[in-house]
């Protein structure tokens, strides 16, 4: 019996996967968004609204494979806190509008 002299086999090595920009997708902006979005709560509605947009575009394109979806549960929260803000800002203006009505109606004004 003869041996065939085997070839040597390549090396494969396992690499950890990247951070961020797995297999060609977009990174996650999550952070970002849950950063916005609690501003917005503390400082300004604008960046609230800003929170629940890029939420929203984020979650629908980790839902199509397009970007990271390890960041979904931080673009969620952010999302969420956005859309908080903006409620509470509506709520605040509605009730400043009510109050000027009942105001003017008790001095007789309106």
């Amino acid at each position: 019996m003869t041996e065939t002299p085997q070839q040597p086999q390549p090396q494969q090595t396992m690499q950890p996967p990247q951070a961020g920009a797995a297999g060609g997708m977009e990174p996650h902006r999550g952070t970002v968004v849950l950063v916005l979005g609690i501003l917005g709560l503390v400082m300004c509605v604008i960046l609230g609204i800003i929170a629940w947009v890029m939420g929203n575009g984020d979650l629908r394109k980790m839902d199509a494979g397009q970007m990271d979806p390890s960041g979904r549960g931080l673009t969620n929260a952010g999302r969420i806190c956005g859309m908080i803000s903006v409620i509470l800002a509506l709520v605040g203006i509605a009730f400043g509008i009510l109050m000027m009505i009942i105001g003017l109606g008790i001095t007789g004004i309106a």
